[in-house]
């Protein structure tokens, strides 16, 4: 078993992670961290974990680093972007194992993160070993890293129907376009107006146009994929419901679409996408006329992916859905830890 510690438990994703950590048969939860609700246990904390035997005595503490390193070999980081490098410094240095949720180590070059992110990388020296942890693209990588950065859930939706389809040479890297609707859990546990009930009940409203700093690591792993620089149009909208994403994507193919060409080009995508997920246990690719829906989706690891090809307007659609808090943020988290302990991929995760 590893002894686990999670820092920032008491958001949503830290919430997430605690719950299926607790059913973890390789893990052991040494500590968690939260300064709001120290000194309360995990069952007084979440109630709907109050039958767990660890819950109702694990006490969440303040967060520090002495304590993290001499308890724990693997530390999860939940805090907010610029807060989570100051804990990976040094719990690397202890040697411990860090899977940082935040957005701290996804981005390889510090300038883009200081243009998206408005301020100093603050650890540019640990950029170069950090591993971009979406485990159906790097999965020998997180199996020897020391510090996976895990994925955005926007980044998670639009990378994982895209890249294949960029590698194989099968869409082209310019004009990309995604639309994503994401529930209010995404914004995170935070008391501000414009995510109180009655502004988000009965309302569908973009924000972060045109520059979401989910796009910084979107262009660099399609830039990754592609060979070449990608620049996307990304919008995303805010939805009443508690959690899932849906993404659409809007691409061109490299083939011009004719009436002709169309059960060919259909082929070359079907092959490509069971070539990269066939043997996945989280990617659900969709057949006949299903399209993706968030219901199918939420409270699971799994993403949905269906496509259709337009010869009116020579596009090809790409649509997907996930649950923005398991397979965008902590599932997949616990999905790199089973890559990189070798532990069956899919545990506590099913």
């Amino acid at each position: 078993m590893k002894r686990v510690a999670i820092i920032g438990a008491s958001g949503y994703s830290g919430e997430e992670l605690l719950r299926r950590l607790l059913h973890h048969p390789e893990v052991q939860i040494v500590l968690v961290t939260s300064r709001q609700n120290a000194g309360q246990t995990v069952a007084q904390v979440y109630p709907r974990f109050g039958n767990h035997p660890v819950a109702r005595k694990l006490v969440f503490s303040d967060p520090k680093v002495d304590a993290v390193a001499t308890q724990a070999e693997v530390a999860f980081l939940a805090l907010p972007h610029g807060v989570a490098a100051e804990y990976a410094v040094p719990l690397l240095a202890a040697g411990l194992t860090v899977i940082d949720l935040s957005a701290d180590f996804r981005i390889h070059d510090p300038a883009v993160y200081s243009d998206f992110y408005g301020a100093p990388h603050p650890a540019p020296e640990l950029l170069a070993e950090a591993v971009y942890g979406l485990p159906e693209i790097y999965p020998d990588e997180i199996k020897s890293a020391r510090l996976i950065a895990s994925p955005g859930c926007y980044p998670t939706s639009v990378l994982l129907p895209t890249i294949p389809l960029l590698k194989a040479r099968l869409v082209q890297p310019s004009g990309i376009i995604a639309d994503s609707l994401s529930g209010v859990t995404g914004a995170g546990r935070k008391a501000e107006i414009d995510y109180l009930f009655c502004e988000c009940n009965e309302s569908v409203r973009p924000y972060g146009v045109p520059k979401h700093r989910h796009l910084a690591e979107m262009e660099q792993e399609l830039s990754l994929a592609a060979g070449a620089s990608v620049v996307m149009q990304f919008t995303p909208h805010l939805i009443p419901v508690n959690r899932g994403i849906l993404t659409t994507l809007y691409l061109t193919p490299t083939e011009p679409l004719t009436a002709a060409n169309i059960p060919s080009v259909e082929a070359s995508i079907r092959r490509t996408y069971q070539a990269a997920y066939g043997d996945s246990p989280f990617v659900r690719l969709l057949e006949g006329r299903a399209l993706p829906d968030t219901k199918n989706v939420v409270g699971t690891n799994g993403i949905e992916i269906a496509w259709r090809l337009d010869v009116r307007t020579g596009r090809l659609i790409v649509m997907s859905a996930e649950d923005n808090l398991v397979k965008g943020a902590s599932g997949q988290a616990i999905q790199s830890f089973n890559l990189r302990f070798s532990y069956p991929e899919a545990t506590a995760l099913i």
